[in-house]
């Protein structure tokens, strides 16, 4: 009797007969191990080539693509807080939100890596032929409440070092309760967490699009045939 994974596997393969451009001999070629392997393979060295970009010192801050800056209030009212002495502060701020995210977008790492290893046949499919960002929006799908859930305590602990986020704080709590404040932006944590993980798919994306544009350029044998055939 088959077991659940060869079956899974069977199908996956029988999705990829059905989406490529290449020819049937070619195909013929590909088991079904191979095909699970090379989506998962692509998968994981997407997230690893993204964490390991961001989870450093200035991976965010001196990355313009991901840089976090100061929530739109906070930025629109930058002219008087500095007018006012406060442009060391904001400038302090923006260091410690930075700083935060690439503390804490290594935590991602696990939580990726697991969403790989459940990887379904409809997410296989989805990925074979949702275009040339599908593996991001598999992870996105997969992970994006839970990290934003992560991230945020580690956030709190480096961004609760400068005065000035606590100050923001209490003031977007009151803010909140008459609706005045969107609530991605209710608190420094929220919104550094959630531009992490933003920041983290961004990269993510970047890395599959090099996958597709070039399989055999990553290095990896499996990858290198299973995305050669989707070209």
């Amino acid at each position: 009797m088959q077991t659940t994974q060869t079956i899974k596997n069977s199908l996956i393969t029988s999705l990829l007969l059905l989406c490529c451009s290449a020819n049937a001999v070619d195909l013929s070629q590909l088991s079904s191990k191979d095909a699970n392997s090379g989506l998962k393979a692509a998968l994981e060295q997407g997230a690893n080539a993204a964490i390991s970009k961001l989870g450093v010192t200035d991976g965010f801050l001196n990355n313009e693509k991901v840089k976090i800056p100061l929530p739109s209030i906070l930025e629109k009212a930058k002219p008087i807080l500095k007018l006012s002495g406060q442009g060391k502060h904001l400038d302090e701020l923006v260091v410690a939100m930075n700083r935060a995210a690439e503390t804490a977008v290594p935590m991602a790492k696990p939580l990726l890596l697991d969403a790989v290893k459940t990887m379904s046949v409809t997410d296989a499919k989805n990925i074979l032929i949702g275009g040339e960002t599908s593996v991001t929006d598999f992870f996105r799908q997969k992970t994006a409440t839970t990290l934003t859930t992560k991230f945020t305590p580690t956030v709190k602990t480096v961004t609760d070092k400068v005065g000035l986020a606590g100050k923001y704080n209490a003031v977007m709590a009151k803010a909140q309760k008459m609706g005045a404040v969107p609530e991605k932006e209710a608190t420094v944590e929220s919104y550094v967490s959630g531009k992490a993980v933003d920041a983290l798919y961004t990269l993510i994306a970047e890395e599959e699009k090099k996958i597709r544009q070039d399989p055999i350029g990553t290095g990896s044998k499996i990858i290198g045939k299973v995305f050669g055939l989707l070209k």
